[in-house]
């Protein structure tokens, strides 16, 4: 049986586009007349059409970003936070049109697209304060007369490769730092949504006519398939490549990046899951887990996948949760009341198909998980029980999946927590102090986020984002994530006039 959308998509995803493309003050010379074919998630209709970078146009903007690498590096570091500063307030004029293309052209509902600009303009903010505080180490020598210390210098060009899911906020979380700490990015974004990636470097290129004297290559754009990450890649100018994506593209990307000896920030799978313990209180648990596993139809990498609920609550929370799968409105995520758009494509449909075949061959029970009429590819969000964790629960579907089991012993929730090869994200609810402070320790969670009374999901920028295992163990964001994108040297300072060497060494000539 086939469903219908409430409220059905409206036909005019591509007039929206151009209107919206046109007010961020886009060329459109760049996203008309190309080759690659954009399309709306919400009506799958054409959208616009870009052109591909040629492998002479790649070279061409590696070469200016590592031209503009030995100006940029020279500039005071404040002074490039002002770049930044200037570039939050071209984000923050432009936020509801920057927001409504996301929206256009990821699916995400409205609050989700200006909440994804949102996170630009606070990245923006934090790194215009760490600009006046990429600061090293004063270290005690053992040397009489000497001084040791730590400095942090620009590392270099940084490639910066991005998914669909979040198609600007990844983006900025590596620019903001990585252009604060000296070095130039060079942005290849998904081939599903280049559109946003050429209206915020509109709004870099206003924000930089406005600093007056920013180097040419400082930030640039280069929409392409597999090959044009590929090149950046494999490049040696660039000391550091940023990818967002797959554990399958991460597996391709380190090794070609630890061949020559250059850095990795890979932010890869998340198959993440929360923990309902008997203490929890189950109104918050609801509002929270709900979110988590339903928000951006099940398309972030930090969505809820799997969860573990005691035994004792199974009968008064599931329930809950059955009724609000049933009562949200999946559609056209620019309507009012809308919570849940479109998935990115068919493919990710025929995934979501597949996986909930597979949960049920293993005992899995599915409500909900239907496909919706109408253009676009929407389907409702699946909730599966499970007898026991199994091979299709350890395994990251990029779709609105939660699978859930019983547990009747915290340590036995954690370890199968812990079984799953990523290690993104993790929650437990409790109003136990002893079951939360377990969970956060050395013996509890091992992933990169761990969360007491909050979803996996809604990572702060002030925090270091990332995770362990086949996540990839890359950082972005907050604490100090900003070290990546700088390299470290140790200094000594002899202002005696004798040479004292360390550890006892003599040397006399």
């Amino acid at each position: 049986m086939t469903l219908s959308l409430k409220p059905a998509p409206a036909q005019d995803a591509a007039a929206d586009v151009a209107a919206t493309l046109e007010r961020l003050g886009v060329d459109r010379a760049l996203w008309q007349g190309g080759e690659r074919t954009v399309t709306s998630p919400i009506t799958g209709e054409t959208v616009a059409k870009v052109q591909d970078a040629t492998a002479a146009e790649v070279q061409g903007a590696i070469e200016a970003a590592q031209a503009a690498f030995l100006a940029w590096r020279k500039v005071p570091a404040p002074r490039r936070g002002e770049m930044i500063r200037l570039l939050g307030e071209e984000l923050r004029t432009a936020k509801t049109d920057l927001g409504r293309l996301v929206t256009l052209e990821a699916g995400k509902v409205v609050s989700e697209g200006l909440g994804e600009v949102q996170e630009m303009i606070d990245i923006c903010d934090y790194a215009v304060g760490l600009s006046r505080q990429l600061f090293g180490l004063t270290i005690a020598t053992e040397r009489p007369d000497h001084r040791m210390m730590e400095t942090w210098h620009p590392l270099g060009v940084v490639g910066v490769i991005t998914a669909f899911n979040f198609p600007v906020a990844v983006w900025s979380w590596n620019a903001a730092l990585a252009l604060v700490c000296g070095d130039p990015v060079i942005w290849k974004p998904s081939e599903k949504t280049p559109l946003t990636a050429l209206a915020v470097q509109a709004a870099f290129d206003r924000a930089a006519a406005r600093f007056g004297d920013a180097p040419a290559g400082l930030s640039q754009v280069l929409i392409g398939g597999r090959e044009v990450g590929e090149a950046l890649v494999e490049d040696p100018r660039l000391p550091l490549v940023s990818a967002t994506g797959s554990t399958a593209m991460g597996r391709a990307v380190a090794p070609r990046l630890a061949e020559r000896f250059a850095r990795a920030l890979l932010e890869l799978g998340g198959n993440n899951a929360a923990i309902i313990a008997p203490s929890a209180d189950l109104d918050l648990t609801l509002r929270g887990v709900a979110f988590a596993a339903m928000g951006t139809a099940g398309q972030r990498c930090t969505t809820l996948r799997r969860l573990f609920v005691h035994r004792s609550l199974q009968d008064a929370f599931l329930p809950r949760l059955k009724a609000a799968y049933d009562s949200v409105a999946v559609g056209d995520p620019r309507a009012d009341g809308v919570l849940i758009g479109p998935l990115i494509d068919e493919a990710a449909a025929q995934a979501m198909a597949r996986a909930l075949e597979e949960a049920r061959a293993q005992g899995g029970r599915v409500h909900g998980g239907q496909r919706l009429e109408g253009p676009g590819v929407y389907v409702r969000p699946a909730l599966v029980e499970m007898p026991a964790q199994s091979a299709v629960m350890l395994r990251e579907t990029f779709a609105p999946i939660l699978y859930v089991t019983a547990y009747d012993a915290l340590d036995e929730a954690i370890a199968a927590q812990n079984a799953a090869p990523q290690g993104l994200s993790s929650a437990i609810f409790t109003n136990d102090l002893r079951e939360a402070e377990q969970f956060t320790s050395a013996w509890g969670s091992d992933c990169g986020i761990a969360n007491v009374n909050i979803g996996p999901s809604g990572a702060e920028i002030g925090g270091a984002f990332g995770g362990e295992k086949e996540t990839g163990g890359g950082r972005e964001a907050g604490s100090d994530s900003w070290k990546t994108y700088m390299r470290r040297a140790t200094n000594t300072v002899n202002f005696g006039v004798t040479l004292p060497l360390a550890q006892g060494v003599r040397f006399d000539l």
